[in-house]
């Protein structure tokens, strides 16, 4: 019989029956007891090795480079692991005797997967830091490549991710975790997610395969599906990037694509890829070219762009990724490389194979194609974002100067059908697609929100100045009337926008006061304008506002003393080149150049960085061309236009709010001042009707929402989410039912456990409601809320904060320790309490034992409890609980003294109970309790003892003061450098521990001791 909520154990036997009945993996068995277990299996490699007919030598020689790759103390956890992944994928170069030729050992059987020994093992005790537990580790010929944590179905899977994070600090187990490629997370309710070491949880992936067979668990069918002996091996292989710091797994569209284009390149066939912005193309062109170069020994790969500043971005992708990558300085240069065997790969600006002055095109394009250009090897022509180029002239001298090269197309954008034929001419069909309705579906980027706003442009009174104009042109020719009123005609346009202008930063300023992420420095914003000279415009009028020093303006320009040679007029004004060459040369004039790049460029570089890393201190980049297309930055949130743009532009464009970037981010907002899309219904398309619907698949229009009716739909679902949390609490539904719910018996430190996952719940969902009402409060009315439905909202609202703060201090959960509550104090001072301005209580923040020891439990229960006023019970389970929690947390310190208050604890609640206690009394007692707790020590101690450690040691060694300083001087010159975690370091001070107790037992009680206090 099926059990519902079934334990994690029945989840695991049966993931374990998976990988062995299903699989074909070896159980190796509960390795809980196993001592020694390690990420290299010494006897299996050995073992495997020697059946694959390496000699003795041989496999010595390759295990103690293994082991000595993998255990690098002077390296963090990423050089270590792509040290090894170094190994594992090109193999162990060993010379066993002088003289003899250096020979390579291989780890892993690529070419043949089901040669390999593939095994899973549970409950690995891992030891050398802190101790843990993987549930589930595999193992390929010995070496761990895998580790899998499992939750029960009704707890989250987050849990898993963040258990695999801790164990890769380096106070847990970060050195098992050199050799591991794979860190899975799942359960059955959730399915399986994905990533590899130090992936962020954020970043976790899903795989999509098959979605149709919906025959069992998710979590099975995707376990089968990755880990499947071939599809593993191939992963491990052709899919590994260490990327400048990260090392990073495919998602699954980036894997079907290289796949299909790997087939395409065997027939010798171009084609187009089609993946959205935002979903990683970059990463494609990397593994497809490193794919193409190490199986086709002839082949060299050219990657061609249309902007120098995707040119460099690709340049630095590769080099980050370890592939050395030949920048030409012009096409000329491109194919004089290209006639020689070296370099392979290579990168260059597309517009460099142009030729001026060219009158005939036709007869220039039959000249190359009748003497192509020489080059050498199988060429392979990788065009980056295509969808620019394709059609233009300068394909046609491509592929004249390359007739024999296969092109491959990469695009992000949505193709037009004015595109299509040229594009199969240039490239052929499409190889794959991945459009934005996918990534969006798959949360690989944000959905989109649009809102118009109209800014008026009339001049104030157009018949005061037609009179200024008639006095100003008295004694004028008709002639020359005309052409000044010509020219009257653009000054008015000048005038009105400058005004307008105003108005725009105005708008802007406004939304930062209040729009979520604007608000709480944690997402910033691009304003485009329409000429550099606008931007420089909307640029002065900023510096004028707040934003002063927190925003920049980013174009095209460089200044030049040419410029503005032919510029003074004498008048005392500026004309407009004048005015953005002044405006450049301020902004300028503290910035150092950096080695090879002018002022310009070292200022670009480097509000780009601030931008993407510290949203709080650059808010906001005006711009016109630049940086909207392959710039991304998470923070960025709202994308304000006050351009015209169009087709792929446009959609470049509004894609840079759009990538995921924590938990309050939900979407990427656009701000149109130019009415560029046209509504339908209450969706925007845009410009539907000349996309080109011959890939097949998902339809390729982008859709934005309404910003209101998705504010609503968000605001509706979030109110019913927890509407839905919160109903199997029992009636009367007061706070002490809550608690119950939430918290279980607060004196038993396993119910506070079990019931995370549901407080975690309640803690997300809240969050998620203050935000979800955060954006749509000021539009409440506009939404269709009616005055008595918007009363109720707030009233739910405040008693869902309530609920969440009584649940939250009775869990003794005080700080904001979850992702996603990061900004919510922000956000409840800004929106819930806007109409009540409150002064913040210096106290806010500490915890309730905090306030206890500072203001007394009076003041401590007015403040932090004010929400359990009158519910004598809630309010003692909920102290109590605050005492048990230190005790607990706090026990490895000191595990005499925090025994002793744990016994004092015990002792008040059976008083309480009982009724032995008057309620005052009551709190007199579990007050002065709780200081002592906090304090962390008796009221006496001897003057010497002076420090937590050496307090702690005298606790624990029977109030022998001698003794304690003796063990505490013992320790300080023992200890080596960075002695936690590394096994060899901790035997140091074992060794000198048992020096002066001469007992193994007391010398590890003690040791527990002394690795818990900081002061060691």
């Amino acid at each position: 019989m099926n059990v519902i909520g079934q334990p994690e154990r029945a989840t695991q036997n049966r993931v374990i029956a998976l990988f062995r009945d299903e699989l074909g993996y070896r159980y190796l068995g509960d390795w809980t007891d196993r001592h020694r277990n390690s990420n290299i299996e010494e006897g299996l490699l050995s073992a495997w090795l020697t059946n694959s007919g390496y000699t003795k030598p041989q496999i010595e020689s390759a295990l103690y480079k293994l082991r000595t790759e993998a255990t690098n103390h002077n390296r963090n956890l990423y050089g270590n692991n792509k040290a090894v992944y170094d190994l594992l994928r090109y193999g162990v170069p060993v010379k066993t005797e002088a003289g003899k030729v250096t020979e390579t050992v291989n780890l892993i059987n690529w070419g043949e997967p089901d040669q390999n020994d593939f095994a899973i093992a549970e409950e690995v005790t891992v030891k050398g830091g802190q101790e843990r537990r993987p549930d589930l580790v595999l193992y390929v010929n010995g070496i761990a490549i895998g580790v899998l944590e499992l939750k029960r179905s009704r707890g989250s899977i987050g849990d898993g991710i963040r258990q695999n994070l801790s164990n890769q600090q380096p106070e847990f187990n970060a050195s098992f975790f050199s050799t591991i490629q794979f860190v899975f997370a799942g359960n059955d309710s959730e399915g399986l997610q994905y990533g590899s070491i130090g992936t962020e949880e954020k970043y976790f992936l899903k795989w999509k395969e098959d979605e149709e067979d919906n025959s069992r668990f998710k979590l099975d069918k995707y376990l089968l599906k990755i880990c499947r002996k071939d599809r593993l091996i191939e992963l491990m292989r052709d899919f590994v990037v260490f990327d400048g710091g990260w090392k990073k797994l495919p998602r699954v569209h980036q894997y079907f694509g290289i796949k299909a284009a790997q087939q395409h390149v065997r027939e010798k066939k171009g084609g187009i890829i089609w993946h959205t912005q935002g979903s990683g193309k970059s990463i494609v062109m990397v593994l497809l070219a490193k794919w193409i170069l190490e199986n086709h020994p002839n082949a060299r790969v050219a990657i061609v762009t249309d902007r120098d500043e995707l040119d460099k971005q690709i340049e630095r992708v590769f080099s980050e990724t370890g592939e050395t990558i030949k920048r030409t300085s012009s096409g000329r240069d491109l194919m004089a490389q290209l006639g020689q065997a070296t370099p392979r790969l290579l990168c260059s600006l597309v517009h460099k194979f142009g030729r001026r002055g060219v009158d005939d095109f036709d007869a220039f394009i039959k000249t190359l194609e009748a003497q192509p250009s020489k080059t050498v090897g199988e060429v392979f022509v990788f065009v980056d974002e295509c969808h620019r180029t394709q059609s233009g002239k300068l394909h046609r001298v491509m592929k004249a100067m390359m007739p024999n090269a296969v092109f491959i197309g990469f695009t992000g954008t949505p193709l037009l059908k004015k595109d299509k034929q040229t594009s199969l001419e240039t490239f052929g069909g499409y190889i794959h697609t991945y459009k934005f309705s996918e990534a969006v579906e798959d949360e690989v980027v944000l959905d989109l929100v649009y809102e118009a706003r109209d800014i008026d442009q009339r001049l104030g009174s157009e018949e005061k100045i037609d009179a200024w104009f008639d006095i100003k042109t008295k004694g004028l020719n008709d002639w020359q009337r005309e052409e000044l009123k010509t020219k009257w005609g653009t000054m008015q346009t000048v005038l009105s926008s400058r005004s307008r202008m105003d108005r725009v930063v105005s708008d802007i300023i406004f939304d930062f006061s209040f729009r979520p992420r604007l608000s709480d420095g944690r997402g910033n914003a691009i304003l485009v304008a329409s000429s550099i000279f606008e931007a420089c415009r909307y640029f002065a009028l900023l510096q004028k506002t707040e934003f002063k020093g927190r925003c920049a303006v980013v174009t095209s320009y460089n200044p030049q003393t040419r410029d503005v040679t032919l510029e003074e007029t004498g008048a005392n004004t500026e004309t407009d080149k004048q005015f953005i060459y002044n405006t450049y040369i301020e902004l300028l004039k503290n910035v150092e150049a950096s080695p090879g790049m002018t002022k310009t460029e070292t200022y670009e570089e480097t509000v780009k960085k601030q931008f993407i890393k510290e949203p709080a201190a650059m808010k906001l980049l005006v711009v016109v061309d630049k940086l909207l297309t392959g710039f991304d930055a998470p923070p960025c949130s709202y994308l304000y236009i006050d351009k015209s743009m169009q087709d792929h532009g446009l959609f470049q464009a509004i894609c840079r709010t759009n990538r995921l970037d924590g938990d309050d981010k939900l979407f990427g907002h656009i701000v149109d001042y130019k009415d560029l899309f046209k509504k339908v219904e209450k969706a925007i398309s845009v410009y539907t009707s000349e996309l080109d619907h011959s890939a097949g698949g998902a339809d390729p229009e982008v859709l934005m929402q309404d910003r209101v009716a998705k504010g609503r739909e968000r605001l509706d679902e979030a109110l019913e989410a927890l509407a839905l949390l919160c109903e199997p609490v029992e009636p009367p539904k007061g706070e002490l039912e809550h608690i119950h719910y939430f918290c279980g018996n607060t004196e038993i430190p396993a119910d506070l456990q079990e019931r995370e996952p549901q407080r975690s719940a309640l803690y997300k969902a809240t969050a998620n409601l203050v935000r979800s009402y955060a954006n749509i409060a000021s539009d409440l009315e506009s939404a269709g809320y009616s005055v008595t439905d918007i009363a109720d909202i707030r009233r739910r609202l405040n008693d869902y904060l309530s609920i969440r703060d009584i649940v939250r201090n009775a869990a003794s959960e005080t700080l904001d320790l979850k992702p996603y509550e990061a900004d919510m104090r922000h956000l409840i001072d800004t929106y819930i309490e806007a109409s009540e301005p409150r002064k913040i209580s210096p106290f806010d923040g500490m915890s309730l034992l905090d306030l206890i020891v500072k203001t007394g439990i009076a003041e401590a229960i007015n403040h932090q409890l004010s929400g359990l006023k009158g519910n004598q019970e809630a309010i003692a389970e909920t102290i109590e609980n605050n005492v048990r929690s230190k005790i607990i947390k706090e026990s490895l310190n000191d595990p005499a003294y925090y025994e002793k208050m744990s016994a004092l604890l015990d002792e008040i609640i059976k008083a309480r109970k009982d009724k032995a206690l008057k309620y005052e009394d009551y709190l007199q007692q579990i007050a002065a309790l709780a200081k002592r707790v906090e304090v962390g020590q008796a009221d006496e101690m001897p003057e010497k003892l002076n420090t937590p450690g050496k307090r702690a040691l005298y606790n624990n060694l029977g109030h022998d003061e001698a003794l304690a300083l003796k063990i505490d001087e013992t320790v300080r010159k023992a200890r080596p450098d960075g002695w936690r975690g590394v096994q060899a370091r901790e035997q140091t001070i074992r060794a000198a521990l048992y020096g002066v107790l001469q007992d193994t037992t007391k010398v590890e009680h003690i040791f527990l001791i002394i690795k818990a206090q900081t002061e060691y």
